[in-house]
Protein backbone atom coordinates (compact mmCIF):
# COMPACT_ATOMS: atom_id res chain seq x y z
CA UNK A 1 0.00 0.00 0.00
CA UNK A 2 2.91 2.38 0.80
CA UNK A 3 4.42 1.76 -2.64
CA UNK A 4 1.06 2.39 -4.26
CA UNK A 5 0.63 5.75 -2.52
CA UNK A 6 4.15 6.70 -3.43
CA UNK A 7 3.37 5.84 -7.04
CA UNK A 8 0.32 8.07 -6.96
CA UNK A 9 2.34 10.95 -5.55
CA UNK A 10 4.95 10.54 -8.26
CA UNK A 11 2.20 10.42 -10.86
CA UNK A 12 0.40 13.56 -9.69
CA UNK A 13 3.47 15.81 -9.65
CA UNK A 14 4.32 15.49 -13.37
CA UNK A 15 0.66 15.83 -14.26
CA UNK A 16 0.46 19.13 -12.44
CA UNK A 17 3.64 20.28 -14.13
CA UNK A 18 2.29 19.30 -17.54
CA UNK A 19 -1.01 20.96 -16.70
CA UNK A 20 0.74 24.16 -15.74
CA UNK A 21 2.70 24.13 -19.00
CA UNK A 22 -0.39 23.45 -21.07
CA UNK A 23 -2.21 26.14 -19.13
CA UNK A 24 0.43 28.68 -20.04
CA UNK A 25 0.07 27.73 -23.72
CA UNK A 26 -3.68 28.14 -23.69
CA UNK A 27 -4.23 30.95 -21.16
CA UNK A 28 -4.01 33.71 -23.77
CA UNK A 29 -6.36 32.09 -26.29
CA UNK A 30 -9.29 30.72 -24.31
CA UNK A 31 -12.11 32.41 -22.48
CA UNK A 32 -14.17 29.99 -20.36
CA UNK A 33 -16.43 32.23 -18.32
CA UNK A 34 -17.64 30.43 -15.20
CA UNK A 35 -15.35 27.39 -15.65
CA UNK A 36 -12.47 28.99 -13.73
CA UNK A 37 -9.32 30.64 -14.94
CA UNK A 38 -7.71 29.45 -18.18
CA UNK A 39 -4.86 27.89 -16.21
CA UNK A 40 -7.30 25.98 -13.99
CA UNK A 41 -9.22 24.77 -17.02
CA UNK A 42 -6.03 23.69 -18.78
CA UNK A 43 -4.93 21.77 -15.68
CA UNK A 44 -8.30 20.01 -15.56
CA UNK A 45 -8.06 19.14 -19.26
CA UNK A 46 -4.56 17.74 -18.68
CA UNK A 47 -5.72 15.56 -15.78
CA UNK A 48 -8.71 14.37 -17.79
CA UNK A 49 -6.57 13.49 -20.80
CA UNK A 50 -4.10 11.67 -18.56
CA UNK A 51 -6.94 9.69 -16.97
CA UNK A 52 -7.95 8.50 -20.44
CA UNK A 53 -4.40 7.48 -21.31
CA UNK A 54 -3.81 5.58 -18.06
CA UNK A 55 -6.05 2.46 -18.44
CA UNK A 56 -4.28 1.05 -21.53
CA UNK A 57 -0.87 1.61 -19.94
CA UNK A 58 -1.96 -0.27 -16.81
CA UNK A 59 -1.96 -3.38 -19.01
CA UNK A 60 1.76 -2.96 -19.81
CA UNK A 61 3.67 -1.70 -22.83
CA UNK A 62 2.51 -3.46 -26.01
CA UNK A 63 1.57 -2.42 -29.54
CA UNK A 64 -2.11 -2.31 -28.59
CA UNK A 65 -1.69 -0.32 -25.37
CA UNK A 66 0.79 2.05 -27.01
CA UNK A 67 -1.61 2.67 -29.89
CA UNK A 68 -4.50 3.40 -27.52
CA UNK A 69 -2.51 5.82 -25.35
CA UNK A 70 -0.27 7.57 -27.91
CA UNK A 71 -2.88 10.08 -29.09
CA UNK A 72 -3.74 11.07 -25.50
CA UNK A 73 -0.08 11.50 -24.67
CA UNK A 74 0.48 13.62 -27.78
CA UNK A 75 -2.42 15.81 -26.66
CA UNK A 76 -0.75 16.25 -23.28
CA UNK A 77 2.43 17.52 -24.94
CA UNK A 78 0.78 19.41 -27.81
CA UNK A 79 3.34 18.07 -30.30
CA UNK A 80 3.02 17.37 -34.01
CA UNK A 81 4.01 13.73 -33.53
CA UNK A 82 4.69 11.27 -30.74
CA UNK A 83 5.84 7.69 -30.71
CA UNK A 84 6.22 5.00 -28.07
CA UNK A 85 8.86 2.31 -28.43
CA UNK A 86 10.07 -0.74 -26.58
CA UNK A 87 13.77 -1.59 -26.58
CA UNK A 88 13.81 -2.63 -30.24
CA UNK A 89 10.97 -1.16 -32.30
CA UNK A 90 8.35 1.54 -32.63
CA UNK A 91 5.14 0.32 -31.02
CA UNK A 92 2.94 3.26 -32.05
CA UNK A 93 3.34 6.51 -33.97
CA UNK A 94 0.69 9.20 -33.68
CA UNK A 95 0.69 12.35 -35.79
CA UNK A 96 2.62 13.37 -38.89
CA UNK A 97 6.02 12.24 -40.09
CA UNK A 98 5.76 8.48 -39.62
CA UNK A 99 8.57 8.11 -42.18
CA UNK A 100 10.96 9.18 -39.39
CA UNK A 101 10.48 5.85 -37.59
CA UNK A 102 13.77 4.34 -38.80
CA UNK A 103 15.77 7.48 -38.02
CA UNK A 104 14.29 7.73 -34.53
CA UNK A 105 15.02 4.07 -33.69
CA UNK A 106 18.59 4.51 -34.93
CA UNK A 107 19.11 7.32 -32.39
CA UNK A 108 17.65 5.42 -29.41
CA UNK A 109 20.59 3.13 -28.65
CA UNK A 110 22.23 5.64 -26.31
CA UNK A 111 19.14 6.70 -24.30
CA UNK A 112 17.96 3.09 -23.99
CA UNK A 113 21.35 2.02 -22.70
CA UNK A 114 21.97 4.90 -20.28
CA UNK A 115 18.39 5.73 -19.29
CA UNK A 116 19.03 9.41 -19.98
CA UNK A 117 16.92 11.67 -22.14
CA UNK A 118 18.27 13.22 -25.32
CA UNK A 119 17.24 15.76 -27.96
CA UNK A 120 18.47 15.71 -31.55
CA UNK A 121 17.67 17.28 -34.95
CA UNK A 122 15.79 15.27 -37.56
CA UNK A 123 16.92 15.06 -41.16
CA UNK A 124 14.20 14.94 -43.81
CA UNK A 125 13.97 15.22 -47.60
CA UNK A 126 10.16 15.35 -47.65
CA UNK A 127 9.26 18.93 -48.64
CA UNK A 128 6.06 19.30 -46.64
CA UNK A 129 7.30 17.53 -43.49
CA UNK A 130 7.21 19.89 -40.51
CA UNK A 131 9.26 17.77 -38.11
CA UNK A 132 12.75 19.07 -37.48
CA UNK A 133 13.48 18.10 -33.88
CA UNK A 134 12.95 15.05 -31.60
CA UNK A 135 13.07 14.65 -27.83
CA UNK A 136 13.66 11.18 -26.36
CA UNK A 137 12.56 10.38 -22.79
CA UNK A 138 13.26 6.80 -21.58
CA UNK A 139 10.53 4.76 -19.88
CA UNK A 140 11.96 3.01 -16.83
CA UNK A 141 10.58 0.56 -14.30
CA UNK A 142 12.71 -0.52 -11.34
CA UNK A 143 15.77 1.16 -12.88
CA UNK A 144 15.40 -0.87 -16.07
CA UNK A 145 14.65 0.87 -19.38
CA UNK A 146 11.60 -0.67 -21.07
CA UNK A 147 11.35 1.73 -24.01
CA UNK A 148 11.06 5.40 -24.83
CA UNK A 149 8.64 8.23 -25.44
CA UNK A 150 9.69 10.35 -28.40
CA UNK A 151 8.11 13.73 -29.06
CA UNK A 152 8.71 15.39 -32.44
CA UNK A 153 8.26 19.09 -33.18
CA UNK A 154 9.06 21.71 -35.86
CA UNK A 155 11.73 23.37 -33.72
CA UNK A 156 13.94 22.90 -30.68
CA UNK A 157 12.21 23.70 -27.39
CA UNK A 158 13.52 23.52 -23.82
CA UNK A 159 9.92 23.45 -22.58
CA UNK A 160 9.20 20.37 -24.70
CA UNK A 161 12.30 18.62 -23.36
CA UNK A 162 11.16 19.13 -19.79
CA UNK A 163 7.50 18.33 -20.49
CA UNK A 164 8.41 15.12 -22.36
CA UNK A 165 10.52 14.00 -19.40
CA UNK A 166 7.63 14.61 -16.99
CA UNK A 167 5.10 12.78 -19.15
CA UNK A 168 7.55 9.88 -19.62
CA UNK A 169 7.93 9.70 -15.85
CA UNK A 170 4.14 9.51 -15.51
CA UNK A 171 4.00 6.77 -18.16
CA UNK A 172 6.73 4.90 -16.27
CA UNK A 173 4.62 5.05 -13.10
CA UNK A 174 1.68 3.51 -14.97
CA UNK A 175 3.94 0.73 -16.27
CA UNK A 176 5.25 0.16 -12.75
CA UNK A 177 1.68 -0.14 -11.47
CA UNK A 178 0.98 -2.62 -14.28
CA UNK A 179 4.00 -4.61 -13.15
CA UNK A 180 2.73 -4.55 -9.57
CA UNK A 181 -0.69 -5.74 -10.76
CA UNK A 182 0.94 -8.67 -12.54
CA UNK A 183 3.05 -9.45 -9.47
CA UNK A 184 -0.07 -9.36 -7.29
CA UNK A 185 -1.86 -11.74 -9.66
CA UNK A 186 1.11 -14.13 -9.66
CA UNK A 187 1.23 -13.97 -5.87
CA UNK A 188 -2.47 -14.78 -5.51
CA UNK A 189 -2.10 -17.66 -7.97
CA UNK A 190 0.91 -18.97 -6.03
CA UNK A 191 -0.99 -18.77 -2.77
CA UNK A 192 -3.95 -20.64 -4.24
CA UNK A 193 -1.55 -23.34 -5.46
CA UNK A 194 -0.01 -23.46 -1.98
CA UNK A 195 -3.46 -23.78 -0.44
CA UNK A 196 -4.35 -26.60 -2.83
CA UNK A 197 -1.12 -28.35 -1.85
CA UNK A 198 -2.25 -28.15 1.77
CA UNK A 199 -5.38 -30.22 1.12
CA UNK A 200 -4.43 -32.89 3.58
CA UNK A 201 -3.32 -36.22 2.10
CA UNK A 202 -4.75 -37.70 5.30
CA UNK A 203 -8.15 -36.18 4.47
CA UNK A 204 -8.03 -37.68 0.96
CA UNK A 205 -6.88 -41.07 2.29
CA UNK A 206 -9.47 -41.10 5.08
CA UNK A 207 -12.26 -40.06 2.68
CA UNK A 208 -11.40 -42.84 0.27
CA UNK A 209 -11.12 -45.31 3.16
CA UNK A 210 -14.60 -44.33 4.39
CA UNK A 211 -16.02 -44.69 0.88
CA UNK A 212 -14.37 -48.11 0.57
CA UNK A 213 -15.93 -49.20 3.88
CA UNK A 214 -19.40 -48.66 2.44
CA UNK A 215 -18.79 -50.41 -0.88
CA UNK A 216 -20.03 -53.80 0.35
CA UNK A 217 -22.32 -52.81 3.21
CA UNK A 218 -24.08 -49.85 1.55
CA UNK A 219 -23.18 -49.45 -2.14
CA UNK A 220 -25.62 -46.57 -2.65
CA UNK A 221 -24.05 -44.65 0.23
CA UNK A 222 -20.59 -45.34 -1.20
CA UNK A 223 -21.73 -43.98 -4.57
CA UNK A 224 -23.11 -40.81 -2.97
CA UNK A 225 -19.88 -40.21 -1.04
CA UNK A 226 -17.78 -40.84 -4.13
CA UNK A 227 -19.76 -38.14 -5.97
CA UNK A 228 -19.28 -35.78 -3.01
CA UNK A 229 -15.54 -36.48 -3.11
CA UNK A 230 -15.39 -35.92 -6.88
CA UNK A 231 -17.29 -32.61 -6.65
CA UNK A 232 -15.15 -31.36 -3.77
CA UNK A 233 -11.82 -32.18 -5.48
CA UNK A 234 -13.08 -30.76 -8.77
CA UNK A 235 -13.83 -27.44 -7.09
CA UNK A 236 -10.59 -27.42 -5.07
CA UNK A 237 -8.38 -28.00 -8.09
CA UNK A 238 -10.24 -25.95 -10.69
CA UNK A 239 -8.18 -23.58 -12.84
CA UNK A 240 -10.87 -21.09 -13.84
CA UNK A 241 -10.64 -17.69 -12.14
CA UNK A 242 -9.34 -16.25 -8.87
CA UNK A 243 -12.81 -15.47 -7.51
CA UNK A 244 -16.03 -17.34 -6.87
CA UNK A 245 -19.43 -16.66 -5.33
CA UNK A 246 -20.41 -17.28 -1.74
CA UNK A 247 -23.00 -19.76 -3.01
CA UNK A 248 -20.36 -21.83 -4.82
CA UNK A 249 -17.96 -21.73 -1.88
CA UNK A 250 -20.71 -22.90 0.49
CA UNK A 251 -21.61 -25.64 -1.97
CA UNK A 252 -18.00 -26.90 -1.86
CA UNK A 253 -18.07 -26.72 1.95
CA UNK A 254 -21.21 -28.88 1.93
CA UNK A 255 -19.36 -31.56 -0.09
CA UNK A 256 -16.44 -31.39 2.35
CA UNK A 257 -18.70 -31.71 5.41
CA UNK A 258 -20.54 -34.68 3.90
CA UNK A 259 -17.24 -36.56 3.72
CA UNK A 260 -16.28 -35.53 7.27
CA UNK A 261 -19.68 -36.61 8.65
CA UNK A 262 -19.32 -39.98 6.95
CA UNK A 263 -16.15 -40.51 8.96
CA UNK A 264 -17.08 -39.02 12.33
CA UNK A 265 -20.83 -39.56 12.34
CA UNK A 266 -22.64 -37.96 15.28
CA UNK A 267 -19.42 -36.47 16.66
CA UNK A 268 -19.80 -33.55 14.27
CA UNK A 269 -22.74 -31.16 14.46
CA UNK A 270 -22.93 -28.29 11.95
CA UNK A 271 -25.53 -25.53 11.80
CA UNK A 272 -25.84 -23.02 8.98
CA UNK A 273 -27.64 -19.70 8.89
CA UNK A 274 -27.26 -18.06 5.49
CA UNK A 275 -29.08 -14.93 4.31
CA UNK A 276 -30.18 -15.56 0.70
CA UNK A 277 -29.30 -12.01 -0.38
CA UNK A 278 -25.57 -12.57 0.23
CA UNK A 279 -25.26 -15.73 -1.86
CA UNK A 280 -24.20 -13.83 -5.05
CA UNK A 281 -21.41 -11.96 -3.21
CA UNK A 282 -18.02 -12.51 -4.87
CA UNK A 283 -15.01 -13.54 -2.77
CA UNK A 284 -11.53 -15.00 -3.31
CA UNK A 285 -11.66 -18.63 -4.38
CA UNK A 286 -10.98 -21.21 -1.62
CA UNK A 287 -11.39 -18.54 1.04
CA UNK A 288 -13.95 -20.01 3.45
CA UNK A 289 -13.40 -23.75 3.03
CA UNK A 290 -10.00 -23.67 4.80
CA UNK A 291 -11.66 -21.87 7.73
CA UNK A 292 -14.26 -24.63 8.05
CA UNK A 293 -11.56 -27.28 7.72
CA UNK A 294 -9.62 -25.53 10.49
CA UNK A 295 -12.76 -25.51 12.67
CA UNK A 296 -13.31 -29.23 12.11
CA UNK A 297 -9.68 -30.06 12.85
CA UNK A 298 -9.46 -28.07 16.07
CA UNK A 299 -13.02 -28.93 17.08
CA UNK A 300 -12.38 -32.68 17.01
CA UNK A 301 -8.77 -32.75 18.20
CA UNK A 302 -8.33 -33.88 21.80
CA UNK A 303 -12.07 -34.03 22.34
CA UNK A 304 -14.14 -37.16 22.91
CA UNK A 305 -17.58 -35.57 22.65
CA UNK A 306 -19.43 -33.72 19.94
CA UNK A 307 -17.84 -30.87 17.98
CA UNK A 308 -20.31 -28.10 17.22
CA UNK A 309 -19.63 -25.77 14.33
CA UNK A 310 -21.81 -22.88 13.24
CA UNK A 311 -21.54 -21.09 9.89
CA UNK A 312 -23.44 -17.83 9.43
CA UNK A 313 -23.49 -15.34 6.58
CA UNK A 314 -25.46 -12.15 7.16
CA UNK A 315 -26.23 -9.04 5.16
CA UNK A 316 -24.59 -5.95 6.67
CA UNK A 317 -25.36 -3.21 4.17
CA UNK A 318 -22.35 -2.82 1.91
CA UNK A 319 -20.80 -6.01 3.25
CA UNK A 320 -21.54 -9.68 3.84
CA UNK A 321 -20.35 -10.83 7.26
CA UNK A 322 -19.37 -14.50 7.46
CA UNK A 323 -18.73 -16.08 10.88
CA UNK A 324 -17.37 -19.60 11.42
CA UNK A 325 -17.34 -20.71 15.06
CA UNK A 326 -16.42 -23.97 16.82
CA UNK A 327 -16.40 -25.13 20.45
CA UNK A 328 -13.13 -27.02 20.16
CA UNK A 329 -9.73 -26.77 21.79
CA UNK A 330 -9.08 -23.16 20.79
CA UNK A 331 -5.61 -21.67 20.58
CA UNK A 332 -3.27 -19.44 22.55
CA UNK A 333 -3.78 -15.88 21.17
CA UNK A 334 -0.04 -15.24 21.19
CA UNK A 335 0.59 -18.32 19.05
CA UNK A 336 -2.18 -17.25 16.70
CA UNK A 337 -0.58 -13.83 16.21
CA UNK A 338 2.72 -15.50 15.35
CA UNK A 339 0.98 -17.79 12.83
CA UNK A 340 -0.73 -14.87 11.10
CA UNK A 341 2.55 -12.93 11.08
CA UNK A 342 4.24 -15.87 9.33
CA UNK A 343 6.68 -16.45 12.19
CA UNK A 344 5.56 -20.04 12.76
CA UNK A 345 3.55 -22.44 10.64
CA UNK A 346 2.28 -25.37 12.70
CA UNK A 347 -0.01 -28.00 11.26
CA UNK A 348 -3.32 -26.42 10.30
CA UNK A 349 -2.09 -22.86 10.73
CA UNK A 350 -1.08 -22.10 7.15
CA UNK A 351 -4.69 -22.05 5.95
CA UNK A 352 -5.62 -19.22 8.34
CA UNK A 353 -2.56 -17.19 7.36
CA UNK A 354 -3.13 -17.78 3.65
CA UNK A 355 -6.78 -16.67 3.80
CA UNK A 356 -5.94 -13.63 5.93
CA UNK A 357 -3.22 -12.54 3.50
CA UNK A 358 -5.45 -12.93 0.44
CA UNK A 359 -8.34 -11.01 1.99
CA UNK A 360 -6.00 -8.13 2.82
CA UNK A 361 -4.51 -8.13 -0.68
CA UNK A 362 -7.92 -8.04 -2.36
CA UNK A 363 -9.91 -5.78 -0.02
CA UNK A 364 -7.28 -3.92 2.04
CA UNK A 365 -5.92 -4.34 5.56
CA UNK A 366 -9.27 -3.41 7.13
CA UNK A 367 -10.73 -6.69 5.83
CA UNK A 368 -8.35 -9.22 7.33
CA UNK A 369 -9.71 -12.05 9.45
CA UNK A 370 -10.94 -11.20 12.94
CA UNK A 371 -10.22 -14.21 15.17
CA UNK A 372 -11.38 -14.63 18.74
CA UNK A 373 -9.93 -17.60 20.63
CA UNK A 374 -8.38 -18.86 23.85
CA UNK A 375 -7.13 -22.22 25.03
CA UNK A 376 -10.14 -24.44 25.71
CA UNK A 377 -12.62 -21.78 24.53
CA UNK A 378 -13.01 -22.68 20.85
CA UNK A 379 -12.47 -20.27 17.99
CA UNK A 380 -14.60 -17.67 16.23
CA UNK A 381 -13.44 -16.40 12.83
CA UNK A 382 -15.14 -13.41 11.17
CA UNK A 383 -14.64 -12.34 7.56
CA UNK A 384 -16.19 -9.12 6.19
CA UNK A 385 -16.65 -9.27 2.43
CA UNK A 386 -17.51 -6.08 0.49
CA UNK A 387 -20.39 -6.67 -1.89
CA UNK A 388 -18.57 -4.69 -4.54
CA UNK A 389 -14.84 -4.27 -5.06
CA UNK A 390 -13.21 -3.03 -8.30
CA UNK A 391 -11.52 -5.91 -10.11
CA UNK A 392 -13.31 -8.60 -8.08
CA UNK A 393 -15.56 -10.59 -10.42
CA UNK A 394 -16.66 -14.19 -10.26
CA UNK A 395 -15.67 -16.42 -13.15
CA UNK A 396 -19.09 -18.08 -13.09
CA UNK A 397 -20.59 -21.18 -11.61
CA UNK A 398 -18.57 -24.36 -11.53
CA UNK A 399 -21.13 -26.13 -13.69
CA UNK A 400 -20.34 -23.75 -16.53
CA UNK A 401 -16.64 -24.57 -16.66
Amino acid sequence: MTGFLAGLCVAVLPLLAAGFWLGRRTARTQHLGGLGTPVEHATFQTLHTASLAAPPLRAGLTEETARKSARRLRTLLGTDALCLTDDGRVLAWDGVGAHHRTEVMARLAGPLETGRGEAFPLTCDVPDCSLRWAVVAPLTVDDRVHGALVACAPRESAVLVRAAAEVARWVSVQLELADLDRSRTRLIEAEIKALRAQISPHFIFNSLAVIASFVRTDPERARELLLEFADFTRYSFRRHGDFTTLADELHAIDHYLALVRARFGDRLSVTLQIAPEVLPVTLPYLCLQPLVENAVKHGLEGKAGTCRISITAQDAGAEAVVVIEDDGAGMDPGLLRRILAGEVSPSGGIGLSNVDDRLRQVYGDDHGLVIETAVGAGMKVTARLPKYQPGVHSAGRLAEE
